[in-house]
């Protein structure tokens, strides 16, 4: 489809990493963009972008009727994130969410593309070897978030295959950049403090992804029809080690690079200890060490991005290295 004035685009998840910049750069192409915000967040920047607001959430069926009014691109970016916590509360807003959006989304009538952010955490916990679109999500998880991650895609085929919904969904891997104010800088202050380890052969490849690339396939997924309906792996143009990762994260902020190592049968044999104990206590926050961060940190995580090269076309332009160095600078600039 071709964007022009006209069409209207709802972001979810606006105020987070991903759909803020997706927020910025419609405002820049000149697009006419809302946003489905929550009342407590912060929206003074949204605002600054002429970005309309409704005010709700995906539980919110009234809100959501607003909010999909005469919307022709929807990019669904907002999700529970986490590695801790009952499944069910992923699962009201990943999966219920998803599908409450969608039916007022398909009930405004106006819609002209879904856009899906899911996640290379849909495959299963173990080492991958160019892992591509052809293998199956894992429907078991390792937690609740990738769980429901692999619940809302098979939803989402379900409406593009039932209900005929124009749809696309990306697997974006780790996802850093400018604005994340959650996971960076908590690794940030791990890593500071001297307390950060590797779990197991720091040569391993991890799923980085730019922010910025990200949104370069979001707009390749919108403007393309040819790949209505279809799955796309997304990560930066080269995956790189943890060592790599590590060190450039550290070399970017001044911070001395670990080099402590934790054999991996010994971090899953404590991880194992200490999921189950926190259960039993009930615990609400995650333990130091559990099943996803061993997947992230321990497991070779590399993804075949053929697929979107050929089909959707994507040529990321940002090299982790100076995505890294942008994402590290941002967070100094703002951390004071």
């Amino acid at each position: 489809m071709q964007l022009t004035e006209s069409d209207l685009i709802l972001v979810t998840g606006a105020t987070g990493l991903v759909g803020s910049h997706v927020v910025e750069q419609a405002a820049q192409r000149g697009l006419r963009v809302r946003a489905l915000c929550r009342a407590d967040s912060e929206t003074e920047s949204l605002r600054q972008t002429a970005t309309e607001i409704v005010t709700g959430d995906l539980s919110d069926t009234g809100s959501l009727s607003t909010a999909t009014k005469d919307v022709s691109v929807v990019v669904h970016c907002a999700a529970k994130v986490g590695d801790w916590g009952p499944t069910d509360e992923y699962r009201r807003i990943n999966v219920d969410g998803t599908r409450s959006l969608m039916d007022a989304a398909l009930n405004a009538g106006s819609l002209r593309r879904w856009i899906q952010i899911s996640s290379l955490g849909v495959y299963s916990g173990q080492d991958h070897y160019g892992t591509d679109e052809s293998t199956p999500p894992n429907t078991d998880g390792i937690d609740g978030y990738t769980l429901t991650k692999v619940e809302s895609e098979l939803l989402v085929q379900e409406y593009i295959r039932d209900r005929e919904l124009p749809g696309v969904i990306l697997r974006p891997g780790f996802i850093y950049g400018p604005r994340d104010r959650t996971v960076m800088p908590r690794l940030m202050e791990k890593l500071s403090t001297g307390r950060f380890a590797y779990l197991g052969n720091h040569d391993k490849l991890m799923n980085n992804t730019f922010v910025g690339n990200l949104c370069e396939a979001i707009w390749l997924a919108v403007e393309k029809d040819e790949v209505l309906g279809e799955t796309f792996n997304i990560r930066d143009p080269r995956a790189v080690s943890k060592k790599e990762f590590m060190d450039t994260v550290c070399s970017a902020a001044d911070i001395k690079p670990p080099t402590k190592v934790v054999p991996l049968h010994i971090a899953r044999f404590i991880a194992w200890h200490m999921e189950t104990l926190w259960k039993l206590l009930g615990k609400k926050t995650a333990p130091l060490v559990n099943s996803a961060r061993i997947k992230f940190l321990g497991r070779n995580l590399d993804f075949s991005i053929e697929k979107a090269i050929h089909e959707l076309e994507y040529s990321p332009s940002t090299d982790f290295s100076d995505g890294m160095s942008e994402t590290v600078n941002w967070f100094t600039s703002h951390s004071s």
